[in-house]
């Protein structure tokens, strides 16, 4: 089983990083693989280049090796659509289950994303959630996927399961608002990624 944990990590932080393992744990996976997302289709550009939070996440993971930054997305042209994400890790894992990790906010407009009824043809959406999260009501479509049996998650795809985990507070804006007003952000993110910002004078 194969975790796909996406975001435009801007930068990376412990909230990710601790949600990727927890979820790595929870549903045993082989690996995670952190996919920095190049163009956001339904949010603003990111603050920094593509090549730094590439880099700022490699330096993130560098001694978790169950932690695979996947830079596909970065290497493609246009903006960043789960699909295509989705149908190379199908075509490179075609036996594999594969779980792609959303969050409750995220997956309320699921149905905006781009060919979305397809995307349950190549993986599982896990949805991750908060005691206090928001959500829309199922429609049937999801309401036909959903399933609360993590064994049918061995499945190469097609279900739909909400799990619950421990979010840490934090915040990439935030931290970009602390540097920005030339507080420090440090104990948020990893130190060594904290130092990259600070040698190339990111965020001020």
């Amino acid at each position: 089983m194969i975790g796909i944990f996406g975001g435009t990590f801007d930068p990376i932080h412990y909230g990710h990083l601790r949600s990727a393992l927890e979820l790595k744990e929870l549903f045993q996976l082989d690996h995670i693989r952190l996919i920095p997302c190049a163009q956001p289709v339904h949010r603003d550009e990111p603050n920094t280049t593509a090549l730094q939070r590439l880099e700022m996440l490699q330096i993130a993971v560098q001694n978790q090796p169950d932690f695979i930054v996947d830079a596909q997305e970065l290497e493609r042209d246009g903006g960043s659509y789960t699909f295509h994400t989705l149908k190379k890790l199908r075509h490179d894992y075609p036996n594999e289950s594969l779980l792609l990790f959303v969050g409750s906010d995220a997956f309320n407009g699921f149905t905006t994303w781009f060919r979305w009824q397809e995307l349950f043809d190549l993986a599982h959406i896990v949805v991750i959630t908060r005691p206090n999260s928001a959500l829309n009501p199922l429609n049937d479509f999801f309401k036909s996927r959903l399933t609360n049996d993590k064994s049918q998650l061995k499945q190469p795809a097609g279900h739909v399961f909400f799990q619950e985990i421990t979010q840490l507070a934090i915040s990439a804006t935030a931290i970009r608002g602390m540097i920005a007003a030339k507080h420090n952000p440090r104990f948020l993110l990893p130190d060594a990624v904290l130092d990259y910002i600070f040698k190339h004078q990111l965020y001020f």
